[in-house]
């Protein structure tokens, strides 16, 4: 289930805020400029799914946000256990960086944990299958699909290329727990 967990950048192991009611998770993200909402699919995805169907699956919602926002790209991406480049592809992500484009991505299946730095304020949120989360650009933030990653989502970008992550230098993202943390449940 989807969670929030909000942290004094200071105090990675005592959360001022821990909560997984999604209309909460909404209402405390909403003031930082961070949509999170849930969509349902139109069909029933059969496991394995192709990408073509996961975008059918969801094209009204798909339409609804490219309107609003202009994004030029949208794709499917696909991460499983067995990837021959999940470390390395976890690893890219690990550190804190930027985007001079709002990241969003829905989650079909699966799981991403989204850190993001806000102020003095971090914001850890769990999103899982039928959330959608978007960052909005210049958001300080890191994120993690864990040591044996699974999930499926639709990514949006304005740019043809996609995203370029601008990192901060900071080793904040290394004092906050990971995916695979049991101080993350």
């Amino acid at each position: 289930m989807s969670r929030l967990r909000i942290f004094h950048e200071g105090e990675p192991s005592a959360p001022l805020l821990s909560t997984r009611d999604r209309a909460v998770i909404a209402a405390e993200l909403a003031p930082i400029g961070v949509r999170f909402e849930q969509w349902a699919a139109g069909e029933e995805l059969p496991p394995g799914a192709h990408p073509d169907a996961v975008m059918s699956a969801y094209r009204a919602d798909i339409d609804r946000i490219v309107a609003e926002k202009g994004f030029k790209t949208v794709d499917v991406v696909s991460i499983h256990p067995e990837h021959p480049d999940r470390e390395t592809m976890r690893s890219k992500f690990l550190d804190e960086h930027f985007h001079k484009e709002d990241e969003v991505r829905f989650f079909v299946a699966g799981s991403g944990l989204f850190t993001l730095h806000v102020d003095d304020r971090v914001y850890e949120i769990l999103c899982e299958k039928d959330d959608l989360i978007a960052v909005p650009d210049s958001t300080r933030h890191w994120f993690d699909m864990g040591p044996a990653p699974h999930f499926i989502a639709i990514r949006f970008f304005t740019e043809p290329d996609g995203w370029v992550g601008h990192f901060t230098g900071t080793d904040l993202a290394q004092r906050f727990p990971r995916l695979d943390d049991p101080a993350a449940d």
